[in-house]
């Protein structure tokens, strides 16, 4: 099922959401909805927060386009991208590695408004999986963007944050006019 995707101002895209600590079938048919949300919105990435579920849960799926990355080690192994997508995992962890690029990012949250975001170029993700596994993660590219960027919605942060100075007082006008355009329902 499709689900709504909360917008700008809503309040849950500003906290830290609660840990999974169970795995049942409402929650397997959350991470559907999810990806089946994602999808339908043309995204790379989804987190619970996103529609509106305070949970550390994520998808991600960068499958279209294979070259966004230069390399992916899942558990130590050199995995080939389309094995690894889509992405579910609940609970992640993240290590960050020293240099840091710039690159293009919007939300699914924060409709019509795509900025530069600095943002380190590799990391490495610890994700819980749904059946009690663990996939240690190390990667660059849009993949290592888009974890870092829905795992930044699991701690109440948005890509909006991340802008230098400048660039955030240039964004001020156009998410207040997203504040005032916004649906009440």
């Amino acid at each position: 099922m499709i689900r709504k995707i909360v917008q700008y101002g809503h309040p849950i895209l500003r906290q830290r959401c609660q840990p999974v600590t169970e795995i049942n079938d409402e929650l397997i048919e959350l991470v559907n909805d999810m990806l089946e949300t994602m999808v339908h919105a043309n995204g790379v990435g989804l987190a619970a927060p996103q529609i509106g579920e305070d949970l550390r849960l994520a998808v991600i799926d960068v499958s279209h386009d294979p070259e966004c990355i230069s390399y992916l080690r899942i558990n130590g192994k050199e995995t080939a991208l389309e094995d690894a997508m889509p992405l579910v995992f609940i609970n992640p962890e993240l290590e960050l590695g020293q240099d840091k690029e710039f690159g293009m990012e919007g939300c699914l949250s924060i409709q019509g408004i795509r900025a530069e975001v600095r943002r380190p170029e590799e990391v490495k993700a610890t994700l819980p999986q749904l059946d009690g596994t663990t996939l240690v993660v190390e990667t660059d590219g849009l993949l290592a963007r888009a974890l870092q960027h829905e795992i930044d919605h699991l701690n109440g942060v948005l890509f909006v944050d991340r802008l230098p100075a400048a660039a955030k007082v240039s964004m001020k006008n156009r998410l207040k006019k997203l504040l005032a355009n916004q649906d009440p329902a």
